[in-house]
Parts: C-alpha cells; sequence; structure tokens
C-alpha cells in the first residue's frame, strides 16, 4: 500500500509541476487519455486545452512549420470540398467532425513552449492499462456468466456487444491506441517487476483485439526494435531469431485468432472455398475470394465477404468510379462517395442489410488512401502521402522508436482503415503527429533571428 501511495503522490507532483510549467499540459494528457470514451469528454479537453493555449500566448511566438501547416492544408482542402460536392448536405455535416485538424496544429503554433512528450506518453501509457485491465475484468465477468470465450476477443455487434471491447470503439482502433502504450514501456530501460507486468498486460490485449493486419505490424516492430534499436541489438543470435518465429506461429495458430487469420487468408484464391470452412457462419452463405470479389460481374445476398475481400471489392469500385465518374482533380467531395458505393451495391446485387444487419453499400471503402482520394481527389490524396511521408523521416531522423511505430502504424493502418474519417480517429492522428514534429520547430522568434 506504501508503493502505492508513494506512486501516486509522486504522479500528483509530477503533474503539478508540469502544469505549472504549462497549464495546457494536463487538458492534452486528458484528451489523449479519454480519446476511447465519450466524445463529449475530448471535446471538453479539447476545448480546454484551446482556452489555456490562448490565454497563455505571447505575439513574439509564432511559427509556421512545415509539419504543422500540412494538417491544417488537408483540413482546408475538405472544406472547400463542399463547394464542388455530390452531396453538400452530407459533406457540411462532416467538416466539423474534422476541425481538430486544423485546431490542435494551430495551437501548437501559438504555444509558448514545447511541450515535456516523454512524460505525456508515460502518463498516456499508464492510462492505457486503466482500459485494459477494465476490459478485461468486464470479459472475465462475462465469461463467468455465460461461459462463452468470445467476450475475450475482438469487438461484438452494436446490438449484442459480444466482444472484447464495444464495437462502437473499434478493435482494430483500439489496437492502435494500446500500441503507442507498449512501445512506451518496451523501449524504457531498468524496467522493473511491474513494468514487465504492464508490458505483458499490453501484449496480450493487442493479441486478444484480434486484429490481423495490426498484429502482423506489431510482431515486425517488435523484431524492428529488438533487432535495431534495444542494447542487445549487437549481441542478438540465431536463437532469438528462431524464438520470435516460434512465438509468431504460436499467436497465428492461437483459437480465435487463428480462425481470423483463416478467414481471411484461406479466401484468397481464385476459386470461394465453402462455408464450412469456417466455422459459426449461416449454413447456404457463400465466402466470396479476393478473385471473386474483383472480377464477378455480380454477387447474391448470401455472399459472404471477408475483410480481405471486402477491401479488394471497395477497391474495384474506386477504380470504376476513376473511369466512370470525373473525380481525378477534385472528387466527389468530403462524405459524399456514400451515394456512389451505395448505387454500385444495388447493380451488384451485394447484400443490403435486413432489419437486424447493415449492408455491405452502407460502407466506407475501409482503405484511408482511397477514401481520400475518391472524395478529394489527387491534391487531397498528395497531400495526405506527404503528411505520412514528413512523418514517418522525423521518426527515422530521431530514433525516437515510440515515433518510429507511430509511422508505421499510421501507413499501415490506413490501408484497412478510413481512420480520419473518425472523430476519435482524427483527435488520436492530429495529436500524436503534432506532439512528435512539433519538436523540430523552434516557437521562440527570437531564436530565429
Amino acid at each position: 500500500m506504501d508503493s502505492i501511495y508513494n506512486f501516486l503522490k509522486n504522479v500528483w507532483i509530477d503533474l503539478k509541476n508540469e502544469t505549472k510549467e504549462d497549464p495546457s499540459f494536463i487538458f492534452i494528457l486528458f484528451l489523449l487519455i479519454t480519446i476511447p470514451l465519450s466524445l463529449a469528454i475530448s471535446n471538453v479537453f479539447l476545448i480546454l486545452f484551446i482556452l489555456t493555449t490562448l490565454i497563455k500566448w505571447n505575439k513574439k511566438n509564432f511559427y509556421f512549420s512545415k509539419e504543422l501547416l500540412l494538417p491544417m492544408l488537408f483540413f482546408f482542402i475538405m472544406s472547400a470540398s463542399y463547394f464542388w460536392s455530390i452531396d453538400k448536405s452530407l459533406t457540411l455535416k462532416a467538416i466539423p467532425k474534422e476541425i481538430t485538424l486544423l485546431l490542435i496544429p494551430v495551437m501548437f503554433i501559438l504555444k509558448e513552449k514545447t511541450l515535456n512528450t516523454q512524460k505525456l506518453f508515460k502518463y498516456y501509457s499508464f492510462g492505457m492499462i486503466v482500459y485494459i485491465i477494465y476490459y478485461l475484468s468486464r470479459a472475465l465477468i462475462r465469461f463467468l456468466i455465460v461461459n462463452d470465450t468470445s467476450y475475450f476477443f475482438y469487438h461484438g455487434d452494436y446490438d449484442t456487444d459480444i466482444g472484447l471491447v464495444p464495437k462502437d470503439l473499434n478493435a482494430i482502433h483500439v489496437s492502435i491506441f494500446m500500441c503507442l502504450g507498449y512501445f512506451y514501456f518496451l523501449k524504457k530501460e531498468d524496467k522493473i517487476f511491474l513494468d514487465k507486468v504492464i508490458l505483458a498486460l499490453f501484449f496480450c490485449f493487442v493479441l486478444l483485439l484480434s486484429s490481423k493486419n495490426i498484429i502482423l505490424i506489431f510482431f515486425l516492430l517488435n523484431g524492428m526494435y529488438l533487432f535495431f534499436y534495444s542494447k542487445l541489438a549487437n549481441k542478438i543470435r540465431l536463437r532469438n531469431l528462431i524464438i520470435l518465429g516460434f512465438v509468431i506461429a504460436f499467436v497465428v495458430s492461437f483459437g480465435k485468432i487463428k480462425e481470423r487469420f483463416l478467414i481471411e487468408f484461406q479466401t484468397n484464391t481464385s476459386k470461394s472455398i465453402s462455408s464450412n470452412v469456417i466455422s459459426n457462419l449461416p449454413q447456404g452463405v457463400h465466402n466470396v475470394s479476393v478473385y471473386e470479389a474483383w472480377a464477378n460481374e455480380s454477387f447474391t445476398p448470401n455472399n459472404f465477404f471477408s475483410g480481405t475481400a471486402f477491401r479488394v471489392y471497395q477497391a474495384r469500385l474506386f477504380f470504376e468510379f476513376l473511369t466512370e465518374d470525373t473525380i481525378f482533380w477534385n472528387g466527389f467531395g468530403l462524405n459524399a462517395s456514400y451515394q456512389k458505393l451505395e448505387e454500385k451495391g444495388i447493380k451488384y446485387n451485394i447484400f443490403l442489410g435486413d432489419s437486424g444487419n447493415e449492408g455491405y453499400q452502407k460502407k466506407n471503402f475501409h482503405n484511408q488512401y482511397l477514401q481520400v482520394f475518391a472524395e478529394l481527389g489527387f491534391f487531397g490524396f498528395l497531400i495526405l502521402v506527404t503528411i505520412l511521408f514528413i512523418n514517418i523521416k522525423n521518426a527515422f531522423q530521431s530514433k525516437d522508436f515510440t515515433h518510429i511505430a507511430f509511422a508505421i502504424l499510421m501507413v499501415s493502418l490506413f490501408l484497412t482503415e478510413s481512420f480520419l474519417w473518425r472523430q476519435r480517429g482524427v483527435v488520436f492522428f492530429t495529436l500524436f503527429y503534432c506532439l512528435f514534429n512539433a519538436s523540430s520547430v523552434r516557437y521562440n522568434l527570437e531564436e530565429r533571428k
């Protein structure tokens, strides 16, 4: 008990000193920690962050940089797309959700001092552990009551909520939130027993969330850290590679996680597999292969798309839009592609939904690059790619592995998710992007002369 008391006391003193130095520190920290909670809570801390920054702003501390200018430019092209949008009401409704792309960089431009990012990441990581303990405890209690292991994996549906985290949070997005906390503790030197326990909890939780893409990148980043950035990097032997290979093989073969990988990779053939290869699917459901998703002239309402097959289908629609509509330069407009995706869904006779399920035609591209190109055109796509390029370049130049992990995770995540089209996603990306990249910005005008 004394150790816990001393730990909390030190945290309180630490946060108090940081907040005294920069009043916005505590609000940025709580903005980061509350991203998985209600959006209203995040909005409150965002407003407080803006107010404290404006109050402390000194007109001498005003400096633009390409790193901070690019997200703002991205927001401006989103807003400008209203004027050519094919669905102005949807575009107008979506613009406020993206406002953090403008507000957060502006606040970093106006800040008098650079933030203590290491302290922010430290307490952010401890904050993520609270969520892990909560959701694992929730899953255990539900399992003991219902005796269903589904409560330990992925996310559930909006109606049933059978999953490790609620559907609204999205297991893939939560995986990203947790990965940054994990890599903070991984690179921490002189780990005590508590640090190792926390690291193990992060590791297990990311695996249980069962996001195939994130798990693969997660192991890649672990290997990259082990072989190139850890203290033991120069002492690695062949046995370490063998051990890592066995760990990956174990994870991929483990129950529910294995099932989710099979759903993706067993359909990656020119011929579809029968539905009995994958358990728990309704009788008569046909599993669409990647080849069929790309080539079929039509589908039927009982066709089931795995994640990979569905993304291939959506990519196919994107290339059809490029040839059928004049969207190369301007796009359809922010959030305005839904109308076109729905029309294509009806044309190809995919499952359009029923009283309990949303149809495939209601879903977005599930690919940030295609989503941006389809809705904002080539220049919007170019800005996004430039943001990611600068982020990853600065990450490797800084040799900060947390920054490197963030940069690689974002590049890979955007291949499977329209992450920036979700309010939690855009807040998370913009805030961490600014925290990592603003360190190269000199805020004091006197120093630049």
